[in-house]
């Protein structure tokens, strides 16, 4: 993939004083989305005791990803109370579970979700901002956590949003919450959604078990802009029409801004200013879809979820239904249904769950090569400094040569389990795992 088209692409709608700076990791996958950073040298090679500028212990649980401006580092968290066995037993029957389901699901007998700001420079927390307390939450699968949605930031404030618990707006500089929504939501098994900037918009995937949708709302204010069902989905119940993907937006070869969300079954593609949808195209039944697509080319490239993850590429630059004209490929070998795909140079890089990384041709979909890394994967791979970082589960880092050959640098060990995704940013990685954000220089 040509970097700078699929570069180019992406940030016509990002604002310019995030676009280009070292410094700076605004959302979920970074300044673009797409999880590749130009112009930075990391370390191959480090561990607990190499190359570690500091590591910071964090109070409760949370998977979402750290983002990073002015020199300060911002995760969400969730403190839970953590019930007894035998009380989370009777609050799973409380909800209606069935006792089939114990064994994937966790629950709290209540949380408070805060966010945390922790100095870049010196790994010290310097914030902990207070934003809502949860008695009774809903159950979540036992991999989720009630802080998994990545936070997003413009040059004031930051977003967070935590599905069903509420979505904030926080000044950045004070801590001041300057605008709370909630929009209830029934996700099954916890949030899972980003949020993420458009304009003048904050954009929710809002696909629940009961309802599936779009919204867009004010920066400035939360008021709702519009909302969007998303479309006719064929699933004999709703656990099969969930999803929690985060969005894209881009700009097409024929000039269309474009608004790109992912859903269980569809993939479909809105008009950022209204919500009015462009095209669609049906994945079939996949569902609880996680990865963020990536664009390139004026190819959109996604994951199809749970059931049997397939990866699509489809052309953007069609009009209404395009299953039967716009799909140029579709892979079924190794596909993750968590972690999210990474295009560069004409080929697309993709780490299954259970540890298969694999390279495909944009082109024409062809494998070009497969190899087991070993572990489970949640946490979408960057590409920084020349090399592709894959962080699994057991807290391994393994880092591939980008090409046609499968070629490690190195294999990388920390402490904990790595869910979130990394920040790459002053020539440094910012991981964090269950316990720790961890510096590495």
């Amino acid at each position: 993939m040509p970097i700078r088209l699929a570069v180019f692409s992406l940030i016509c709608f990002v604002p310019a004083w995030f676009t280009h700076a070292a410094d700076i990791w605004p959302q979920f996958r970074g300044p673009s989305g797409n999880g590749i950073v130009t112009g930075q040298t990391i370390p191959t090679s480090f561990g607990e005791a190499d190359h570690l500028t500091w590591k910071t212990e964090l109070p409760g649980i949370g998977w979402s990803s750290p983002v990073i401006a002015d020199e300060v580092i911002w995760v969400t968290t969730a403190i839970e109370r953590v019930p007894t066995e035998e009380e989370r037993v009777a609050l799973l029957k409380k909800n209606g579970i069935e006792e089939r389901k114990f064994k994937q699901l966790s629950i709290a007998k209540s949380i408070e979700l805060k966010l945390l700001a922790i100095s870049l420079k010196t790994g010290s927390l310097q914030k902990t901002i207070d934003l809502t307390t949860v008695d009774s939450p809903d159950p979540i699968h036992s991999l989720n956590s009630y802080a998994s949605p990545t936070p997003v930031i413009d040059d004031k404030h930051i977003y967070c949003h935590f599905g069903t618990y509420g979505t904030f707006c926080i000044d950045r500089t004070s801590g001041e919450v300057r605008w709370q929504r909630k929009l209830p939501l029934v996700h099954s098994v916890g949030p899972g959604s980003s949020p993420f900037l458009l304009k003048n918009m904050l954009i929710l995937i809002q696909d629940g078990v009961e309802r599936q949708y779009v919204t867009a709302l004010n920066k400035e204010t939360g008021e709702t802009i519009w909302e969007v069902d998303r479309p006719e989905m064929d699933a004999p119940t709703g656990d099969q029409k969930k999803a929690y993907c985060t969005p894209i937006a881009i700009r097409d070869k024929q000039g269309r801004e474009q608004l790109i969300c992912m859903a269980s079954q569809w993939m479909i593609a809105y008009e950022p200013d209204s919500g009015n949808e462009i095209w669609r195209v049906y994945h079939g039944k996949g569902f609880s879809v996680v990865p963020r697509p990536v664009f390139a080319d004026d190819v959109v490239f996604f994951s199809t979820g749970f059931g049997k993850p397939e990866l699509w590429a489809v052309r953007v630059d069609g009009q209404g239904d395009v299953t039967d004209t716009h799909v140029k490929w579709t892979a079924s070998q190794g596909i993750p249904a968590k972690p999210s795909p990474l295009v560069h140079d004409g080929l697309i890089y993709v780490v299954s769950d259970n540890g298969v990384a694999s390279c495909f041709e944009t082109a024409g979909g062809e494998q070009v090569w497969k190899k087991r890394i070993g572990g489970d994967y949640s946490a979408s791979p960057v590409l920084a400094g020349g090399n592709l970082y894959f962080g699994s589960h057991d807290g391994k880092v393994t880092v591939i040569k980008p090409g046609r050959e499968a070629t490690v640098v190195a294999e990388n060990q920390i402490d904990g389990k790595i869910m979130a995704s990394p920040a790459i940013v002053n020539n440094a990685i910012i991981l964090r795992t269950d316990k720790a954000v961890y510096r590495i220089d």
